[in-house]
This record gives structure tokens, sequence and C-alpha cells, in this order.
């Protein structure tokens, strides 16, 4: 039961971002718009897609890499925000699971995932 208004702006934002297809275990490289101060630059974030979560304007996807001295790094990406400036998928990952949370336990060759061949 969702207000037409709202559907209605949903779907003007949700038109304006194109994003490739990929799923949880896909490795992806996100282009991330960084301000700092009035300068603007592009940093990338390349990592894991462990869950997607929601619907509409608030989807949102996470992203986990390993970091410096093997700290893991993770980040929530809203899908259609402005910031993103583009995302590529590196890699397409085989997994069982829609949420790949059971990652965060894992280090080295115990958290690699197999690459789908299709």
């Amino acid at each position: 039961m969702r207000n037409r208004l709202i559907e209605a702006f949903e779907a003007k934002q949700i038109a304006k971002k194109e994003l490739p297809e990929f799923r949880p275990g896909d490795t992806v490289r996100v282009a991330v718009e960084i301000k700092e101060g009035n300068k603007k630059r592009i940093q990338n974030f390349e990592g894991v897609v462990i869950a997607i979560k929601g619907t509409g304007a608030g989807k949102t996807f996470t992203v986990r890499k390993i970091g410096a001295n093997n700290i893991g790094v993770e980040r929530i990406f809203p899908y259609y925000t402005e910031s993103i400036e583009g995302v590529t998928v590196v890699r397409k990952g085989k997994v069982r699971r829609a949420k790949l949370y059971y990652l965060r336990g894992k280090t080295g060759k115990k958290a690699r995932i197999k690459e789908r061949r299709d």
C-alpha cells in the first residue's frame, strides 16, 4: 500500500541511473565521487558483493574488500545515488546464497569464490 505520488517519484529516480546487472558473489569495481572541499575526484572501491537489499529507490548493495593489514572493509551503496559514477563487473562468482555474511569469518583461500561461466 504505497502512495502513488511516492511511486511516481521513485520511478523518476530509478529511470535516471543505469547500472549493470550483478548478483551476490560477483566482484565489482564501484567508481565513487568524493568531494573534498570544493574539489571532486573519483575513487574506485573494488570487492565482492555480499548482499543486495530492498526494492525501489531504497535498494542497496554491500561490497566487501580486504584492506591493509588483512582488515575487512565493507561499504553499503544505494543503487540510485548521485555519488556513484559507475559500476563495473570484474568477475562473476558462483554462490548458493543470497547473503554472503559468512565471508566475514573467512580469510585467505577459504574466502575465495568460484567463477561462474555463462
